[in-house]
């Protein structure tokens, strides 16, 4: 990983510290694992804005992803490491015995030229997929399915993983990005590794307009707004906001989210702030 510190020679380099990209080896997608990406500006299909501060941004492709690693016991060789405009990890192209290629998450430390293998008979090494029932104890895994044969939803991100703490009669037990202890089925499948681009957590883009260029309007504050547009607007001068709330009135600091009597708190051993559902 190498962040790349720009020189002050305009105010939007003054701050900005960016990817250096020193783990990419192609600049060219494969076009057969493209989609085009049509934006909607917030809008829904009625025309109507639905979601604000949403509008613009670069033009895209959509790069499929292989999240279900269900090409067992075919070995497949890495051709590329390439960067994805949809996510903040970086993207692996492999090329299988048989001539098919896809993409995955590219782990930290996957090398261009390596194999990778996926299924019951592949070893717990950097970019196999397999069984958390075949993995040993401590190892670190990415792309974590929930339930068996739907893909992976855990631990997708940049710089993300989770470990495997301890296996029973029918559950995995998984330390979360989180610091929450979960328990997984041990039939469902993850990736050996970390994800790649451990960095972005800490670039800085530098000025504004880099947000626009992802699409992301300016967002204006409550307390700036009339009474009629924000719980927190109104107010003489300075002499407005109260409780921090959304614009439906929702507290925003503070306010438990999570749905009470959730099916999935049998699986939830410890909370990530340490205390028990």
């Amino acid at each position: 990983m190498a962040l790349k510190k720009y020189k002050p020679m305009t105010a939007g380099t003054r701050w900005k510290i960016g990817n250096a990209y020193a783990e990419l080896t192609s600049d060219t997608p494969e076009k057969s694992l493209l989609e085009p990406v049509k934006k909607s500006g917030g809008r829904n299909v009625q025309g109507r804005r639905s979601m604000r501060y949403i509008g613009g941004g670069h033009k895209q492709h959509y790069r499929i992803i292989d999240f279900k690693r269900d090409k067992h016991d075919i070995p497949a060789t890495v051709k590329t490491i390439e960067y994805d405009p949809n996510r903040s990890a970086f993207i692996a192209l492999l090329s299988y015995a048989d001539g098919e290629k896809r993409y995955i998450l590219a782990p930290q430390g996957l090398q261009v030229g390596g194999t990778v293998l996926s299924g019951p008979t592949a070893a717990p090494e950097v970019g196999n997929a397999l069984v958390l029932k075949n993995m040993p104890l401590g190892t670190v895994v990415h792309n974590i399915e929930l339930q068996p044969g739907r893909g992976g939803a855990i631990a997708r991100s940049a710089g993300t993983y989770a470990q495997l703490s301890n296996k029973e009669e029918k559950y995995a037990v998984l330390k979360m990005p989180s610091g929450e202890l979960r328990k997984v089925l041990i039939t469902c499948s993850a990736t050996v590794g970390t994800v790649s681009n451990s960095d972005h957590a800490l670039q800085s883009i530098g000025k504004a307009g880099a947000n626009r260029w992802r699409g992301i309007r300016p967002r204006n504050r409550g307390v700036a707004m009339n009474p009629v547009d924000h719980p927190m607007g109104g107010g003489e001068g300075k002499a407005s906001g109260g409780h921090p709330r959304s614009r439906t009135g929702k507290y925003a600091k503070g306010l438990k989210t999570r749905k009470p009597h959730k099916s999935s708190d049998k699986l939830i051993i410890t909370r990530k702030n340490g205390k028990k559902l």
